[in-house]
């Protein structure tokens, strides 16, 4: 009589057992994890049980889907963001995760949805949706008038995005640039002269002349004549501007770690000079002191064609 060789079927895993481990493996590999790992790691699990877990994690908000060139990914969602994206569907969060990783410089709907995948219908759809929760925001960027930007709600813009101090409402301010420069040069001038009325030894003279940036960044903002906050950063890029016209000359000193206005155990100082003889006309082409140097494109809000700057040097 033939052996009947009955096949004994696994016992059904415990579906939060299952859940919990591809916890485990999240945390293992932070980077994320394909369906394939989770495969390898639970041979025994079936393809449906699997999914299902998945499903259920991503639906909780513990699971980020991505997308790579070697597929899905699924990574562990971070403690604070766990709660945003509840009751959200997949293709929503994966354009979510998109946005998130993009940071403050934002992305462009065409980036996400070469990313994504997604038709452009759904995408502009899935952004209404997170921007009438508050979850992302669009941003204007400097760099194409047109276009917008997307990213995280509750982020302050790159100022690659913004243009900074110097720009407004996408428009590039000549006028209050020039204003700064002018009142940069007038309180290093006015350091110079006291320094020089002091009657001391020339050494002295020529080290009171000395202003640190931190100083000359307190006094403009003790001016009020900037309508946004200023930074030591954007102070130091009108002194640059200075140095380059040949007006003011800067040096670099050690300082002790703690000393307003040091960075790294170095501090900037500046002060105002007078030129021995007038700079020629290549040393003052404008593209080499223009602070928004990097944003000027022929076709651009800043372009070459009509910088007033450049015009004013061909005439000269």
């Amino acid at each position: 009589m033939a052996e009947v060789k009955v096949k004994v079927q696994p016992p059904d895993a415990d579906p939060v057992e299952i859940e919990n481990r591809i916890i485990e493996l999240c945390h293992q590999f932070p980077h994320g994890i394909t369906d394939q790992v989770i495969q390898n790691e639970m041979p025994h699990i079936e393809a449906q049980q699997r999914a299902v877990a998945i499903n259920r994690l991503l639906s909780m908000g513990q699971l980020d889907l991505l997308r790579s060139n070697t597929g899905l990914l699924y990574r562990i969602k971070e403690t604070q963001n766990a709660g945003k994206m509840k009751g959200s569907d997949n293709q929503e969060k994966l354009v979510y995760q998109i946005i998130e990783d993009a940071g403050n410089k934002g992305i462009w709907s065409r980036d996400i949805r070469y990313k994504s995948n997604l038709p452009l219908t759904e995408i502009n759809k899935i952004l209404k949706n997170l921007e009438s929760k508050k979850l992302i925001k669009a941003v204007k960027s400097v760099a194409a008038s047109k276009k917008k930007v997307y990213m995280l709600y509750n982020l302050q813009p790159d100022r690659s995005v913004t243009g900074g101090a110097w720009y407004s409402d996408q428009d590039f301010e000549s006028e209050f640039v020039e204003v700064l420069n002018q009142q940069c040069f007038k309180f290093l001038q006015t350091k110079a002269e006291t320094a020089r009325e002091s009657k001391q030894n020339p050494m002295i003279q020529r080290n009171s002349s000395f202003a640190s940036s931190h100083e000359v960044w307190k006094y403009i903002c003790e001016l009020g004549i900037s309508k946004v906050e200023l930074s030591m950063e954007d102070i130091e890029t009108i002194l640059n501007t200075l140095i380059y016209d040949g007006k003011v000359e800067m040096t670099i000193i050690a300082a002790k770690e703690g000393t307003v206005g040091s960075v790294d155990g170095h501090m900037k100082l500046y002060r105002a000079v007078n030129p021995i003889l007038p700079p020629t006309g290549l040393v003052r082409a404008p593209c080499g002191l223009c602070p928004v140097f990097d944003d000027c494109h022929e076709g651009g809000e800043i372009s070459p064609s009509n910088c007033i700057y450049m015009t004013e040097w061909l005439e000269f």
